[in-house]
């Protein structure tokens, strides 16, 4: 499975970035995959993730009414709708996926394969 990132650039705080995380390989049809990011010097945090097979979402409580996943079954890709965004959001956005029922959605371990990252960053 190769997972690839895309749609991170330079906003101004209070503006939108969508991100896309495109699968390729195999066909998800259970599992979850979701977005972690990473500021420099610190570790990778969970932001917020999806199962593919019934679409329940999950989100980190700093992002909770701002972001929004989603996924396109037809498309084997999730997106990140990020509104309001927050100079605190700068850091680099990474994609993981799973094609197993995950023990955890908000563990980096369970995620088995993970996309290069796209950096996001809100100016103040």
């Amino acid at each position: 499975v190769q997972l690839q990132a895309s749609g991170g650039g330079l906003v101004q705080a209070g503006g939108s970035l969508r991100l896309s995380c495109a699968a390729s390989g195999r066909t998800f049809s259970s599992g979850a995959m979701g977005w972690f990011r990473q500021a420099p010097g610190k570790e990778r945090d969970f932001v917020a993730a999806i199962s593919w097979t019934y679409g329940r979402a999950y989100y980190a409580d700093s992002v909770k009414a701002r972001f929004t996943i989603s996924r396109d079954n037809a498309k084997n890709t999730v997106y990140l709708q990020m509104n309001s965004l927050k100079p605190e959001d700068t850091a680099v956005y990474y994609c993981g996926a799973t094609m197993r029922a995950p023990w955890s959605y908000t563990q980096t371990a369970t995620y088995g394969y993970w996309g290069q990252g796209t950096l996001v960053t809100v100016s103040s």
